[in-house]
């Protein structure tokens, strides 16, 4: 019987360490997911604009919009 019950306690202690393993796995993944969504690169809005209105000179040019640059 009491050889039983240490069995029953050895298992009953390796799921425990188990599930306490996962659980540090899990809120690992989850601090390294916050960290890389707070890494994002900001974006030079003021450059994006410049290119965005070099584009469109371009396009306006290559429908012939413009007559006087032939």
């Amino acid at each position: 019987m009491a050889d039983t019950q240490k069995k029953m306690a050895a298992a009953l202690a390796a799921v425990n360490a188990y599930l306490h393993m996962e659980e540090l796995a899990a809120a690992e993944a989850a601090a390294q997911q916050v960290e890389s969504q707070t890494a994002r690169p900001v974006q030079n809005l003021w450059g994006l604009s410049g290119r965005q209105d070099m584009m469109t000179m371009r396009r306006l040019i290559q429908l012939r919009t413009f007559t006087s640059f032939r």
